[in-house]
Order: C-alpha cells, then structure tokens, then sequence
C-alpha cells in the first residue's frame, strides 16, 4: 500500500519513499507550518534513514532554511533541541516498525504537530509546497544527545540509581548509547546486552514470547536489577523487573507521574484503568495518540497554567507539562513523547523505597493489562468488523468470549467493551501501520493474556476470512 501521513507522520515501505515524495512533503511542511527559519534533523539506525535524511536536509536548504543535522539520536532528543531554539524539526524513523519501512515525524517549534497541521500540510502538498530559494545554511549540533543525557543527569543525581544493576538491551534503538550514558550518569552499573548491526524492529506493547523469555534469561544470568530499551526511535520505553518480567507502560505512567508529583495525569482510553483508583490524579481520557494526549494536557494548562499535568500513552510514552522537581534539580516540560523519563523515575523511586521494580508495581491496584496485534491486515478491513460488532449486540456476544455479560462499549476509539467479571477487550485499526491492535484488561495477568491469546485467534479468523 502507499505511503501513509497522518498526525504520527509519514510512514511507507523504503522502496516507495522516494526523494521526491520525501521532497514533496517537507517542502509541504515547510510552506505550511511555522519553523522559526531553521529545521533540524534526525534520523534512526535504519539502513534507509541517512539517505532518506539527506534528502530532508537538501529540501529544508533549497526552500531557503537553515538545517541543523543532529545526526542519529532520539526523537525527544531531538524535539527538545530544536523546541528550545525555536524551530522545527523532521525525525526520520519508522518508529517500531519493520525494517523495510520507514518514515518521517514533523515537529513545530511548539512540539507535535495535531490535526489541522496535518490538514494544512496536505493542502500545501497539493499547491505545490514551499518553493525553491537561495540555499539556506547548513549546521551540525553534535552535542543534541549530550544536552538530552544532561537533563536527566542533572534532575536525579549522580546515586539516584546507585547500587542498581541494570541491563540495557540495545538491539537497534538509537538511545542504546544515550540511555547507558543516562543510567550511569545516575550511578547505576550499566550492562550491555545484545547490540545489533542490523534493525531490529521492537514494539514495546507487542512483545513476543521468544523476547521475552531472552528478557528473564538475560536477568538471571547477569543477576540484574532490570533491564530498559526503547523502541526504535526511543519515544517509547522497554523496562522490565529483576525476574526480566515486562512492566506495562501504562503502569510506568502512573508510576512516573506518581514520583514526579503530578496532579493531572492524560492518557487514552486503552490505558489500565488502575490509576483512576490511585488518590491524588484527576483523571482526563483520550483517543489513541499523543496528538490527543497533548491536546488533553493542553486544555488542562489553559484552565490553570500551574497544573502540574502529564500524559502518558499505553505503549509508555511519557509526556511532562509541568517544571518538575528531581532529587537534584528540576525537569524542564517536555511535550512529546519520552522514553526515558519513564525509564529513570520508576527505577529512582525504587530504589528510595528499598525495593524493586516488582514491588513497586504490586503495589498499585490489581489491574493487568496485555497487548497484541494482527499484522498485515488494512485498516478498511479492520474497521469494517469493528463496525459489524459495534452496530450488533447479537455478534458481539459472539465475537466476543469472556464467559461475562457484557456491561457497555466505549466507542472513543474503536470499539471497546467491558464485560461483569471486570474484563475489557478494545479492538482498533492501527492509525500508522497495516495492523488491527488489540488490548485486554482483567483482575489478573494469567486472565488478561488469555483473553489476548483467545481474541487474536478469534480476530485472525474473522480478518482472514473477510
């Protein structure tokens, strides 16, 4: 299928990315969103991704910009360098998604862009987008990743994580380096695990059962006290326990916000619902994706600019709207996803506890979560038994296999339904990759992840037959 753009981006395979496609829409964002004169640039360890960024850089330069490589780093790396001075920037990175793909993430100076961006830069597509100037200059940032180490190094402290052992899986994640410099400057012992040459594509929220039994091998034969990565482009976060046994990012979230002093926690509709039980947050709800989550946290800021708001998304991406305190200093607002923010703040908090990331977890109400997804299946194929099961009591009750009685449907984004014992099944088409996502939610772990396991049966049947 073509290339796709939407608020996530543009994402396509290598193959269909042409220079000139690329081309086409930088310039498009260029001629219709604010940049501050300049546009910098990142890319992941994708094969594609230095052409592909080379040809962004060359795009910006012609329209008459100011382009400022920042090389390979972390898409909130990068956000956070090119917000601070004003401009925009372009990340090129296919995210978690297979190698083959790839893609490209606009920033305005003022962060993500949102819908009416995405409309207006379709439109400047259409009319041709920005046109050619006299060639704009030209700048590395070599210190971009540094300055991303240094926020954290200097909010936590050099024995916020002292006496910790941790892992870091550095497959083909861009922050493989930054996050190990991250852990150690906060005085944890940094252990290196399987570094790759190759992508390596890993979705956070769909974590295989090969993966994670490498995890709990890992753990145990390195004694660690847990083991972190990313996704791809490191604005989604891997953390596990001692045992190697995943923390969801939903409830890094709640975790995070927890130690950090929030008081108004965004996150979509899909997240557990354990933290609209914890004291202490108002609770706002969204659709999926953080272009949603931001909006919430922004309309949150407009009825009180002092409110100490984050978001956070399922998949753990981490999202801070107010200056929050550190044991050492203070963390600036960074509206965009994070991976290591929620990576850090559980970890610390940990520790100051004197317990681990297990304890720590069991500690919030018992709700569990899992997650999975269905690839290779369009989006129109998706949504339409989405919608069959959404206009039919009777097919629900036969899609859907609980041994409950259904209780209600949330329709926010897709189709979730909750069931008498306390189970929820939410089915919804992916909004950036040819893929049917599916979560479930129980009293238990064991329940959860057989409602996934069955449910993902039931859906490959139905999707594969339509």
């Amino acid at each position: 299928m073509p290339p796709k753009f939407g608020t996530s981006g543009l994402r396509g395979l290598v193959t269909d990315l042409s220079d000139d496609l690329v081309h086409g829409y930088v310039r498009a964002f260029i001629a219709a969103c604010p940049h501050g004169g300049a546009v910098h640039v990142g890319r992941d360890l994708r094969d594609s991704s230095p052409r592909i960024a080379a040809t962004v850089i060359a795009a910006v330069r012609g329209a008459g910009l100011r382009a400022v490589d920042c090389g390979a780093v972390p898409t909130p790396a990068l956000a956070m360098a090119a917000m601070a001075r004003g401009h925009a920037a372009v990340m090129v990175t296919g995210s978690h998604i297979p190698a083959d793909r790839n893609g490209l993430k606009f920033y305005l100076p003022s962060g993500e862009i949102a819908k009416p961006d995405e409309t207006a830069i379709l439109a400047a597509r259409d009319a041709g987008g920005a046109p050619d100037a006299p060639q704009g200059a030209f700048e590395r940032d070599e210190a971009c990743a540094a300055r991303y180490v240094a926020r954290y190094a200097e909010a936590f402290g050099p024995r916020a994580l002292a006496g910790l052992r941790i892992g870091v899986f550095e497959h083909s994640s861009v922050a493989r380096d930054t996050l190990a410099e991250v852990i150690a400057a906060l005085g944890g012992d940094v252990v290196r695990i399987a570094r790759s040459d190759r992508f390596i594509p890993v979705d956070t929220e769909a974590v295989d059962p090969d993966m994670r039994a490498a995890l709990a091998g890992w753990a145990a034969a390195h004694r660690l006290d847990a083991i972190v990565s990313t996704d791809g482009d490191a604005d989604r976060p891997m953390v596990t326990d001692a045992h190697g046994a995943m923390i969801p990012g939903d409830l890094l979230g709640p975790l995070t916000a927890r130690h950090l002093g929030a008081r108004v926690v965004v996150t979509p509709v899909s997240s557990n619902t354990l933290v609209e039980a914890m004291e202490g947050f108002a609770l706002r709800r969204t659709r999926i994706g953080s272009p949603f989550v931001i909006a919430g946290m922004e309309a949150a800021l407009q009825e009180d600019a002092r409110a100490r708001v984050i978001g956070y998304e399922a998949n753990g991406g981490f999202l801070l709207g107010f200056a929050a305190q550190g044991p050492e200093g203070k963390i600036a607002p960074l509206m965009t996803r994070d991976a290591v923010l929620p990576i850090v703040a559980p970890l610390a908090a940990a520790r100051a506890k004197g317990v681990g990331l297990a304890e720590l977890a069991a500690r919030l109400p018992p709700r569990f979560t899992a997650a999975d997804r269905l690839q290779g299946v369009a989006s129109e194929r998706s949504m339409a038994l989405i919608d069959a099961l959404r206009a039919d009591p009777q097919a629900r009750a036969a899609f859907f296999d609980t041994g409950s009685a259904e209780t209600g449907i949330d329709e926010t984004d897709g189709l979730r339904v909750s069931f008498a014992d306390g189970a929820v099944v939410h089915l919804r088409p992916s909004g950036n990759a040819p893929e049917c996502r599916l979560y479930t939610e129980a009293d238990s772990a064991g329940r959860a992840q057989d409602l996934l396991a069955r449910h993902l049966e039931r859906l490959a049947a139905r999707l594969s037959a339509a």
